[in-house]
Parts: structure tokens; sequence; C-alpha cells
């Protein structure tokens, strides 16, 4: 019995290592110095990344309004049920939102208007990088979307972050798409 809570301990208190490194870890690669137009760019290290772009048939200024009205987003995200956001949307701001099943904390790194929006945001065993970039053209917007997912979870269940940050990310463009192509009609 001795041995069985010894090592019961000793897992728990790997486990609770194991949580504090990938913690630090994330809030020593943000606050280092990047050489990016984003403040904060995906971390390329990660174990989980994703990356998709799509054209959208609407002017950049109704793309931009409908992404960046944070507390908006169930409205046009399936898998949105709550976003709050306390003061503008700006650098620094923070936002809590629930999709999934699971709560986010999020912070603004960077806001260059109708050019670039990017966040960090943390769930319960992960923590990601979230970028936005903007580009017009013939009334039309190309929008690029990528993250980066870190953390115990995305760490020990690669595979299956990495099959569902690609579906997310792309599901995610593709309702920014109808949203602001229906916001035209």
């Amino acid at each position: 019995m001795k041995r069985i809570l010894i090592l019961l301990v000793v897992l728990i208190a790997g486990i609770i290592a194991f949580f504090m490194y990938e913690n630090r870890s994330f809030e020593t690669y943000i606050s280092k110095p990047h050489s990016s137009e984003m403040n904060i760019p995906i971390n390329s290290e990660a174990p989980v990344k994703s990356e998709y772009m799509l054209e959208i048939d609407a002017p950049l200024d109704t793309v931009w309004q409908i992404l960046t009205d944070i507390e908006n987003w169930p409205a046009w995200q399936k898998s949105v049920t709550k976003a709050t956001i306390a003061g503008k949307v700006e650098e620094g701001a923070r936002f809590d939102w629930k999709a999934g099943g699971l709560s986010f904390k999020s912070r603004i790194h960077t806001m260059k208007p109708m050019a670039m929006l990017g966040w960090t945001g943390t769930t319960f065993g992960a923590i990601a990088v979230h970028n936005w970039k903007f580009e017009e053209y013939n009334n039309k917007t190309k929008v690029t979307v990528e993250e980066s997912l870190q953390g115990v979870f995305p760490r020990l269940f690669r595979k299956y972050f990495q099959a569902n940050l690609d579906a997310g990310v792309k599901l995610n463009l593709e309702e920014l798409k109808m949203a602001a192509e229906m916001n035209l009609m």
C-alpha cells in the first residue's frame, strides 16, 4: 500500500511539474522579442501548428468588422457559445469565450486595423497563439489564419490536436466567409 501511495505521489508531482514546465515555456516564448509583423508570431516549435488561407467575396471593412466584434462571435461561429470583452478591442485587451465546451482566456497581442489581428489564449492544458492577416483586392478579402498550440495535452495527444486544429482553423475561415458574404446581401 505504501509503494502505491509513493508511486501516486510521484505521478501527481510529475504531472504538476509537466504543467508548470509547459506554462513557463509559453511565458518565455511570448515575452522574448520577435522579428515579425505580429507582436507574437505563432510558435514554430509548438507540437501543433496550422495555417489556412481563404478568399472572401466581401470588402475588407466588412470582414474586419465581423471578426473584431468579439461579443458577436456566437452569431456566426457554431462552436462559440459565449464571448465577452471588457472594454475596447485593442492591444492588451482581455476577453473570455467558450467554444466546443471549453472556456478560454485570451489577450489581444496585435491589432493593426484592417491588416492584422492576433491573440493568445489559454484553456486547461493548452495554450495557443492565433494570428489573422488580411489583404484587400478587387473588393475581395484574402484572409490568412495561423495558429500554434502547445501545452500538456497537445504534446501528449499531438495527432488528435493536429487534426482538430486543422479542421477548426478551416471551419473558422469558412464561417467568417459565410457571415461576410451574407452581410452584403
